[in-house]
């Protein structure tokens, strides 16, 4: 079974009131995400994850990413058929009373001919699309469709659950936030705000979010470094421009590093870091 946040059970409940009350507030992303939930429940997963810890709100937003994302790219809505179209299809096929009189020219009153499998099963196949386009159309029934939609885009990718991707459970974030032994630290950047680091020992990788960092100078970017413990050469991890602070980046390999440090670079980075740090994080507990 799984486990939520604090051990607890990782089943759904009924409602999701109960779902957020069991710390399964991150498994309710795809039902945000595609809008299969009521308003007051919308409000109460915002109001919740608003207050939630940065790893367990960084893992909502990623996964609430992910879905909308898959659905753009793989999901195509289904267009009504032309209202003609079983009468063409019909019209087309060979007139079976012709046919059955030319076979038997003697023959007397013939009957009408029965109902063909393939006639049979254009009306049902018509019938069915119009039945799931009337019940994606009353009240709720979108709710259902939503929900099957981020069911099936979930079985597609390889979930093993409601919500459980297997491209979340690989992404590396995703693997440093859920570590059982994850630890938060932040510092503050020179140039303003702060770089907030999620280390997992047992992932042997950090998290970093720069909250509130402004851009770099013109011409410049910000530079990542981790410091290694036996006094050797600082070993670039990375860099991020402007488009980069607002994402999340993974630092992998922590465990012979005493600390990160963050300096400013020119485009393209350096070969040694440039000091003074604009910012650095001990990386030991």
């Amino acid at each position: 079974m799984n486990q939520g946040p604090n051990g607890r059970s990782g089943a759904f409940g009924d409602t999701v009131a109960m779902d957020l009350a069991s710390g399964r507030a991150v498994d309710l992303a795809e039902l945000y995400a595609l809008d299969a939930v009521a308003d007051h429940e919308r409000q109460a997963i915002e109001d919740y994850i608003s207050a939630a810890p940065d790893a367990e709100r960084l893992a909502f937003l990623e996964r609430v990413r992910q879905a909308r994302e898959t659905l753009a790219t793989t999901f195509r809505f289904e267009e009504e058929p032309p209202a003609d179209l079983f009468n063409r299809i019909v019209a087309q096929l060979p007139d079976a009373t012709t046919q059955r009189n030319d076979r038997q020219p003697n023959a007397g009153t013939i009957s009408a001919p029965p109902a063909t499998a393939a006639g049979t099963a254009g009306v049902d196949e018509l019938a069915a699309a119009r039945q799931r386009r009337e019940e994606r159309r009353r009240p709720g029934g979108a709710r259902r469709w939503l929900a099957g939609v981020a069911a099936a885009a979930a079985i597609a990718l390889g979930g093993v659950g409601v919500g459980s991707y297997l491209a979340d459970q690989n992404d590396p974030v995703n693997q440093v936030i859920r570590a059982g032994d994850l630890r938060e630290a932040s510092v503050d950047v020179s140039a303003g705000g702060t770089a907030t680091l999620l280390i997992s020992a047992s992932e042997d990788a950090a998290v970093v979010k720069m909250n509130d960092v402004p851009a770099p100078p013109e011409g410049k970017v910000y530079q990542m470094w981790l410091i290694p413990k036996d006094g050797s050469a600082p070993v670039s991890q990375g860099l991020m421009d402007e488009d980069a602070l607002s994402k999340p980046a993974v630092v992998q390999g922590i465990s012979s590093a005493s600390a990160l440090g963050i300096t400013v670079e020119p485009v393209g980075g350096s070969q040694s870091p440039t000091l003074p740090t604009v910012a650095a994080a001990p990386l030991g507990a």
